[in-house]
């Protein structure tokens, strides 16, 4: 319409200039008749309205484009030479532009006549014009098109004009182009010969040239022509992307573009991956971008660092022509998933289909921050969802990220808003290798981003730090901590941002607060002196804390006073300010001994772990020296005089030949003295007290300080090793009954405060050389293990009582909390459940009065009077009132048989001397080993603290250990391998000789009960230690897979003999196979199943031991356990390691269906033909007291299993089904004879257990095998019907079950009631849903089922109370048999 009424106005127009032109005057004709000799084309030309100019001037015109037309058609055709006309003017036109100048003129735009005010202002071309002329344009392009070559070589003119591409330009947008085939034969036919530039110019104008039906045949062209010549890629894409291709074309031409990728230049590869992404559909989008992502090098686009170092005129020229390209790709692919949602969901999946850490690129970490990016919360989720998973899985690791960061810088700061984001979300999680990459992203933006950027990740920092979530905070500390360190200038611009946190303390623990002071005294004090505007600050803070009353705040002030310190120590000139702020902080905490001896705790770790000036160190060292000789220490005269609780006695002496003129430890005196003036009521002396609290935190300060100072010797304090302490006899715990309650608390005080220092002692003393000093060392743990038997005596006998501090970097209230339990402690005096071994009397453990006396005390009648005595407490709860042990203590380990000779006056050997580790000692730096292990290299993922409620510091006793890595700790543990396989060896031999002299038994006559018990938790906890060890989950890293070869290869090395063809992990698991024939105890062998299973993981290649495994587990479960007393294992433990070994054993047997069918038919079978107190035969460890066990189990491993079942498929062939159908058979009847016990076993844990596991499976079933069914139905009819009716047996039973629970009216069961229920229904319900899909809802009818109870009979009380109600919740408990209804029921039934 349109262009009809287009038409017609031009007639008019034409018609109104014809009337015009005639009455303009006659002056113009006669013109006209005065030029005889034009050609044809310029007289045609110049009667239509336009005239031909010279001279580079542009051709004029009166008439309009249509008109103009319209008005050359009817020249030719009213000429008396039609149609030969049309050859002459074509003719005519050809010989005219055979002028350069006249060509580019007929090129150029027209330009109206400035008299025609009503022609517009811009015209085409004279030749586009003459394009539109139907009976020309063939002709006229055929000219042009030959004209083309002649001005290839000189493709740009006078004036910057490229004759080709401005000939071209007037074949695009023609309305109808008559030869259209013939054209782009001829198009593509100069393509094969032009040069390069013009060929571009012809390739991007074919989609504006040609019409929509020799697109395809252009398309393969193209396609062919890309493939060809690579420098062509650019134009071929944007014409290819313009054209209207069918599927299969274009699927063809895009995998063409994906092969050619690498060959592509990278200024082209922004234009190859869009075009890539713009012809993707939605059902092949994985595919291309799995491809896409394959061939999509990045890695190659940039320089590697040390090829860019050694160029560096280049280096920045290259890295950013590189860095904008990729930066171009990058914002096409960007583009292309913001606006298409099956992209986004293709680039999820091709990066979680990757399985391997070696296939992860740089473009997978790229595209999440491309996706995280995107305004769409579903794509921001994925992305998140995704880089949470693959970290997780360990699949992207931190060198990746870091690569990522280092050679795509301005890419990825064009994302920062998302790495911010990214990285914020990683540290709230709860899981820890979570919580370090998101820490490491956070590293790398401040290390290579811009200023803005420092300051967005300063302020996340300090946020996090402020949360209150302890994972959060420490891994913000830590990272800021390590950028002060890294750049400190840097950092110093932010300082008042970092010092924002002094406000927040109160949610912080201890060892935060060191960081946090730490890094701020790095800042204020640091050798630069950047943030020098803080101190002030800092001093204020410090000292407000230090006045206050409050010991939380107090406590604060102390930490952060020693942390300022340690910065200021560095260097001399600061020397008088370090010496007034330590005034100051011991003027402070004089008044309270737990400040003071916090203070001193924190001085020593200052000292150990920072490098102050020698002088500042020796000022330190001397006062220490100085003080603590004045406070603790007395000279050994002949009695103690002084009136006590107890009376005093100096015991435990090593240097019996130096007692003449020695020394001793004033302990007694000092807590009598100590205990007197906290009951005093009147004011406080003047004098500074001497708290006994202060006795080991001073020590530990004194001793770390001689270290310092003399390079590890510690000659000058060696005396304090063996010196006597000045106690009370350790009768008095014998008759503790009969001392009042302050003398009872006043033993106990005695006894903790002698066991830490002891203990204190050892941690100094352990890493030296001399053998004489290794025996004392020894002896001081012997001594340890048997004050510990006295002290548990002394606690059974003191409710009540509260523990002297001996950390005191954590809150009071925790130490409250802890000793709340303590009361309640009472109850359990008698019953022999203490988890410390009570150790045998050891020589020198007691010593005398007299200092002359050689204290050697008979030892085994200690033993025998150790047995009557069995201890009430375990000592474990008060493990937070022991001093923490350091790690190298542990070396104690590594200690073979110590002796040493004792010469007369004239050197001759008198007696000699030998010192063993002792089952109890060994047992109690295992014990302290594991505890170090779990909570350093198994550390529990972090929880927010619950509202309102106080945290439970799990870091309590393990101050020291925190400033330690786990990968410092780890390789430590590797170190001691070879002295833990010595005394796993040891143990092993033990029980070995035990069973060869018994027979076979570990109950024989001449077993020594002490000595078995404690040899067997030695065992245990050797292996727990093992798998604490392997367990730990930085082996996975690869910075630490070497740490982890060597930890296997010192068990490898420990096997005689094995076959040489075997790897590491191999023969480390032969090694600890060799273990298996002495296992003491169940719960020794589960430790031992368990680190085989850590082992064979470790080693990558767990599913090659899953026989040996399951095979040794076979074993255990098999074995009849008994303690050395002859008889039976039982109890919770035992129950809770069967639970856990039958648990192994069913996940490492391949078929666990039959295994279940094995325990279920035949053990619980024969355990029903016996006796009561009587096992299985098949399985000696099922009884009727771990029937329960069993059933658990496996109704847990079961449901599990069949979770595993494939959902059924309607794509499954026949093979398939059928596989699939016996597998749900077996697993349904297991079911069925599971469900059935309950009928013999019907004690309400058993019920219990049925209802849960019994819905889970039901659900499970309903989830994954109707579909299976709906499928297969046709096909195997009889075994669909065979399966449901032996299912149906089963919901019966259930039904049964939920009736029992309401007549029993039990919370416990009933619970589980209307879920089961709720399943039943559905199940029936999906049943009648199964058949009607099979074209079989007539056989299928539904009525109401009675509630029966376990034994099958009706509940008679509710025949008076059938409601509606009451039918509906009864309908669909089952499918029950024909057989078995009686003539009132009916329930759904199949009708054959």
């Amino acid at each position: 319409m349109m262009r009809r009424k287009r038409r017609s106005s031009v007639d008019k127009e034409e018609t109104f200039s014809t009337a015009k032109g005639r009455s303009a005057g006659r002056s113009a004709k006669e013109a006209v008749a005065v030029e005889t000799n034009e050609s044809v084309f310029v007289a045609f030309v110049r009667k239509a309205g336009v005239t031909l100019k010279h001279d580079a001037q542009s051709n004029e015109t009166t008439a309009d484009l249509v008109v103009f037309q319209k008005r050359i058609q009817q020249q030719l055709q009213k000429s008396p030479q039609f149609p030969g006309i049309i050859q002459e003017f074509v003719s005519s036109m050809e010989a005219y532009i055979e002028n350069a100048d006249a060509l580019r003129t007929c090129l150029l735009p027209c330009v109206p006549q400035t008299s025609d005010r009503d022609s517009s202002s811009f015209q085409e071309s004279l030749l586009r014009m003459l394009l539109g002329v139907e009976t020309l344009q063939t002709l006229i392009i055929n000219i042009l098109l030959e004209k083309i070559p002649e001005f290839m070589l000189d493709s740009s003119g006078d004036g910057g004009l490229s004759v080709p591409r401005m000939i071209i330009n007037q074949l695009k947008w023609l309305d109808r182009i008559v030869d259209a085939k013939g054209l782009s034969v001829k198009l593509l036919e100069l393509v094969s010969v032009a040069p390069v530039e013009v060929q571009r110019d012809i390739i991007t104008s074919l989609p504006e040239i040609l019409e929509d039906s020799q697109h395809n045949d252009v398309g393969k062209e193209l396609n062919s022509l890309l493939q060809e010549n690579t420098q062509l890629t650019v134009p071929v894409l944007d014409a290819l992307s313009s054209l209207n291709l069918r599927s299969s074309l274009l699927t063809e031409v895009r995998s063409a573009v994906m092969a050619t990728m690498a060959a592509v230049q990278l200024e082209d590869l922004p234009v190859v991956v869009k075009f890539i992404l713009q012809s993707v559909s939605s059902s092949d989008a994985f595919e291309v971008v799995c491809n896409l992502r394959r061939n999509l090098e990045l890695e190659q686009c940039v320089l590697p660092p040390v090829i860019q170092a050694s160029q560096t005129l280049l280096k920045t020229k290259r890295a950013a022509v590189s860095q904008d390209s990729i930066t171009l790709v990058l914002d096409a692919i960007k583009s292309a998933v913001r606006f298409q949602k099956t992209i986004s969901e293709a680039w999820l999946k091709a990066i979680e289909s990757v399985e391997e850490v070696e296939d992860h690129k740089v473009i997978d970490l790229l595209m999440l921050l491309i996706l995280h990016s995107t305004n769409a919360n579903q794509s921001r989720r994925g992305a998140e969802r995704m880089l949470k998973l693959k970290v997780r899985s360990g699949l992207i690791q931190e060198p990746l990220l870091h690569r990522t960061f280092r050679d795509y810088v301005q890419v990825v700061r064009g994302y920062f808003s998302s790495v911010l984001a990214l990285a914020q979300s990683l540290l709230r999680s709860p899981d820890p290798g979570l919580v370090a990459f998101g820490g490491h992203m956070y590293r790398c933006s401040f290390t290579l981003f811009d200023s803005y950027c420092h300051q967005e990740v300063v302020g996340s920092l300090v946020t996090h730090v402020c949360s209150g979530a302890d994972g959060e905070v420490d891994m913000a500390l830590e990272l800021l901590c390590g950028l002060v360190t890294e750049k400190p200038s840097e950092m110093s611009l932010y300082a008042v941002f970092v010092k924002g946190i002094l406000d927040y303390m109160d949610n912080l623990t201890s060892q935060q607060i060191r960081k946090l002071f730490h890094l701020l005294s790095r800042l204020a004090f640091g050798q630069q002196q950047q943030g020098s505007h803080i101190q002030d600050d800092m001093h204020i803070v410090i000292r407000k804390q230090l006045s206050s009353t409050v010991p939380k705040y107090k406590r604060i002030g102390i930490i952060g006073a020693v942390m300022v310190i340690g910065s200021m120590g560095c260097f001399f000139l600061l020397l008088l300010q370090v010496t007034a702020l330590m005034e100051l902080v011991k003027s402070s905490s004089e008044s309270s001994p737990e400040a003071a001896a916090l203070y001193y705790d924190e001085l020593a770790n200052l000292i150990w772990s920072s490098t102050l000036d020698p002088q500042v160190q020796e000022m330190i060292g001397s006062r220490v020296l100085d003080d603590f000789q004045e406070d603790f220490v007395v000279d050994l005269g002949p009695d103690v005089t002084g009136s006590f609780l107890l009376p005093p006695r100096v015991l435990y002496n090593l240097d019996e030949d130096e007692s003449q003129g020695g020394i001793a430890i004033n302990l007694l005196p000092l807590l009598a003295k100590d205990a007197q003036s906290k009951g005093d009521d009147r004011s406080p002396s003047l004098d500074r007290r001497v708290s006994p609290l202060c006795l080991s935190p001073f020590f530990r300060l004194l001793r770390l300080c001689e270290e310092k100072r003399h390079q590890g010797d510690l000659e000058e304090i060696d005396a304090l090793l063996g010196c006597p302490l000045i106690l009370t006899d350790m009768d008095a715990v014998d008759k503790v009954q009969s001392l009042s309650k302050a003398e009872r608390e006043f033993l106990c005080a005695l006894l903790f405060h002698t066991i830490n220092w002891f203990r204190e002692v050892v941690n100094a003393f352990c890493k030296q050389t001399e053998t004489e000093m290794k025996m004392k060392v020894m002896t001081r743990l012997q001594n340890i293990t048997y004050l510990q038997t006295l002290l548990e005596k002394a606690l059974a006998e003191t409710p009540g009582f509260v523990p002297p501090a001996s950390n005191f970097d954590g809150e009071s209230s925790d130490r409250l909390a802890l000793s709340s339990a303590v009361p309640a402690l009472k109850t359990k005096k008698g019953d022999g459940g203490g988890k410390k071994r009570k150790a045998a009397a050891r020589s020198s453990s007691e010593g005398s009065s007299q200092p002359a006396e050689t204290p050697t005390p008979p030892e085994q009648p200690e033993k025998e009077k150790e047995k009557d005595v069995s201890p009430g407490v375990s000592l474990s709860v008060f493990r937070p009132f022991f001093r923490e042990l350091d790690l190298e203590v542990l070396s104690v380990l590594q200690s073979g048989l110590l002796s040493r000779s004792l010469l007369d006056s004239e050197l001759h050997t008198k007696v000699r001397e030998e010192v063993l580790l002792g089952p109890a000692e060994l047992v109690f730096l295992l014990e302290d080993l594991l505890h170090k292990l779990e909570f350093s290299l198994t550390a529990a993922p972090t929880k927010r603290a619950p509202f309102l409620k106080p945290r439970a510091d799990r870091s309590v006793g393990f101050s020291h250990l925190q400033q330690r890595s786990s990968k410092d700790i780890a390789s430590y543990c590797v170190q001691l391998l070879p002295a833990l396989c010595t005394h796993l060896e040891n143990c092993h031999n033990h029980f070995q000789a035990l069973l060869s002299e018994n027979n076979g038994c570990v109950d024989g006559p001449a077993t020594d009960m002490q000595e078995y018990r404690m040899m067997s938790a030695s065992y245990q906890l050797l292996l727990q230690v093992l798998n604490t060890i392997f367990s730990w989950s930085g082996f996975s890293q690869p910075g630490h897979r070497n740490l982890l070869k060597k930890a296997l290869g010192v068990l490898a090395e420990r096997l005689k003999e094995g076959d040489a063809d075997l790897t590491l992990e191999q023969f480390s698991f032969e090694y600890l196979l060799n273990f298996r024939s002495t296992m003491p105890s169940l719960n020794t062998a589960l430790c031992l199943s368990q680190l085989l299973s850590t082992v064979s993981e470790k080693g990558g290649n767990a599913a090659a031991h899953r026989d040996q495994t399951a095979s040794l587990v076979r074993h255990f479960l098999s074995q009849v356990w008994v303690t050395a007393s002859g008889e039976r294992e039982r109890g919770n433990k035992f129950n809770e390691a069967l639970h856990a070994l039958l648990t192994i054993y069913l996940e490492q047997v391949d078929d666990i269906l039959k295994v279940v069918e094995e325990i279920a038919g035949e053990g619980i079978t024969e355990l029903l033909n016996v006796s009561k107190d009587e096992s299985s035969a098949s399985w000696p460890t099922l009884n009727r007291q771990t029937f329960l066990v069993f059933y658990k189990v496996m109704l847990a491993e079961l449901e599990k299993a069949v979770r595993k079942i494939p959902a059924g498929k309607s794509s499954d062939d026949s093979e398939a089904q059928s596989e699939k159908l016996l597998t749900w058979s077996l697993a349904v009847r297991d079911f069925h004879i599971l469900v059935n016990l309950v009928k013999v076993f019907d004690s309400r844990p058993v019920l219990n257990v049925c209802l849960k596991y019994g819905r889970l499976f039901l659900e499970s079933f309903l989830k994954l095998g109707m579909p299976l069914l709906d499928y297969s139905f046709k096909r195997h009819k009889e075994d669909v019907q065979s399966l449901l009716k032996t299912f149906q047996l089963s919901t019966r039973q259930l039904h049964h079950m939920c009736g029992h629970s309401k007549i029993r009216q039990d919370t416990s069961l009933t619970n589980h009631v209307p879920a089961l229920k709720k399943s039943l229904e559905l199940f029936l319900y999906r049943v009648k849903v199964m058949l009607a899909l099979n074209n079989c809802q007539e056989a299928f009818w539904m009525g109401n089922l009675k509630n029966r109870n376990l034994k099958g009979e009706e509940i008679l009380s509710q025949r008076s109370q059938e409601s509606d109600e009451d039918e509906e919740e009864e309908e669909g408990q089952g499918l029950p048999l024909p057989q078995q209804l009686s003539e009132d029921e009916v329930s759904a039934i199949f009708r054959q």
